[in-house]
C-alpha cells in the first residue's frame, strides 16, 4: 500500500501540471509515450497466447494515430446557416484517423505477405496487431483530442483523469473493507458490486466538484461522469481479461505498487472517447 501511494503522489501531480500549463505538443507526446509503453505490454501478453504482433509497424501506426489527433484537433469548424462549415486554422500535413487505419491496413497486409514467418502465424499477428491500436491506441488517443477542445480542454481533460483516479481509489477501500457481493469472479475475483457502486459514487462526486467549477449545469456534467465512469469500469473488466488470458498477475512492472502501464490507464482507455463523444453532444452543441 506504501509503495502504491508513493507512486501515485508523485506520478497524479506531475500528469496535472503536464496537462494544465504544458503546450499541446508537448501533452500529445506525453500521451503517445504512454500509449506506446501499453502497447508494448499488450503485445507482451499476446506473446504469452502465442500472439506474436507486427510489434514495430503498429506502434508507428499507433504514434500516428496520435498525430492523427493533434492535427485534428488544431482544426476549428464554426456551423454557419444551411448546414455549412467554415473551417480555419488547417495545419499542413492534418492526417485523419481514418488514412492511418488504411496505412495501417495495407502496411499489415505487406508485411504479412513478405514475413518469414510460419504461414499459421500471419493471422495471429495481423490480429493482435489490430487489437491493439483498436482496444488501445485509439480510443486512448482521445485525451489529445480532449485537450484541444477549446476553452474547456485542460479542464476536461483533466475531469476525465479524476473521475477514475476517484472512482478506482473509492472502489479499493470500499471494495476492500465492505465487498461482498463479487462482480466478476471469472475476470477478476476481488472486485464486488459494492466496489463497483463506490466507483461510480466517487466519479458522481467528481462531477459535482467540476460542475461547480465550470460554473455550469450539474446534470450534464453528472450524465458525462456517470457514463465515463461505466466505461471506465468495462476498460478494468477488459485489461483483467487480458490478463487471466495470458495468466499474469499484472500487464508490466514499470509503477510500482500499481504494475505496467496498461494497468494504470486501462479505465481511461475506454472513458477517454466516451468523455469526449459525451461533451460533444451534450455541452459543445
Amino acid at each position: 500500500m506504501l509503495t502504491r501511494v508513493l507512486t501515485a503522489a508523485i506520478l497524479i501531480p506531475a500528469v496535472i501540471a503536464l496537462v494544465w500549463w504544458g503546450p499541446a505538443e508537448l501533452v500529445a507526446a506525453g500521451a503517445a509515450g504512454i500509449a506506446l509503453l501499453a502497447l508494448a505490454e499488450f503485445f507482451n501478453l499476446g506473446e504469452h497466447m502465442g500472439l506474436r504482433a507486427f510489434r514495430k509497424w503498429a506502434m508507428a501506426c499507433a504514434a500516428g494515430m496520435f498525430y492523427a489527433q493533434y492535427s485534428l484537433g488544431m482544426v476549428e469548424r464554426r456551423a454557419l446557416a444551411g448546414g455549412a462549415f467554415l473551417i480555419r486554422g488547417q495545419p499542413i500535413g492534418t492526417v485523419t484517423i481514418e488514412a492511418v487505419l488504411l496505412i495501417f491496413l495495407f502496411g499489415a497486409a505487406e508485411i504479412a505477405l513478405a514475413t518469414r514467418r510460419p504461414l499459421h502465424e500471419v493471422l495471429p499477428a495481423i490480429s493482435v496487431s489490430a487489437a491493439g491500436l483498436a482496444f488501445v491506441a485509439l480510443p486512448f488517443s482521445y485525451v489529445v483530442r480532449i485537450n484541444e477542445i477549446e476553452h474547456d480542454g485542460r479542464a476536461l481533460l483533466l475531469f476525465a483523469m479524476a473521475l477514475m483516479w476517484a472512482g478506482d481509489t473509492f472502489a479499493y477501500f470500499i471494495g476492500r473493507y465492505l465487498g461482498r457481493l463479487p462482480m466478476a469472479p471469472a475476470l477478476s475475483p476481488k472486485k464486488t458490486w459494492e466496489g463497483a457502486l463506490a466507483n461510480m459514487a466517487g466519479s458522481l462526486l467528481v462531477g459535482m466538484f467540476f460542475a461547480r467549477w465550470m460554473h455550469a449545469e450539474a446534470w450534464t456534467w453528472l450524465v458525462i461522469a456517470a457514463l465515463a465512469n461505466v466505461a471506465g469500469q468495462m476498460g478494468d473488466l477488459l485489461k483483467s481479461a487480458y490478463k487471466r488470458g495470458a495468466g499474469v498477475k499484472d500487464s508490466g512492472s514499470l509503477l510500482p505498487g500499481h504494475g505496467g502501464v496498461l494497468d494504470r490507464i486501462d479505465s481511461l482507455i475506454l472513458a477517454a472517447p466516451t468523455v469526449w463523444a459525451a461533451y460533444q453532444l451534450l455541452i459543445a452543441r
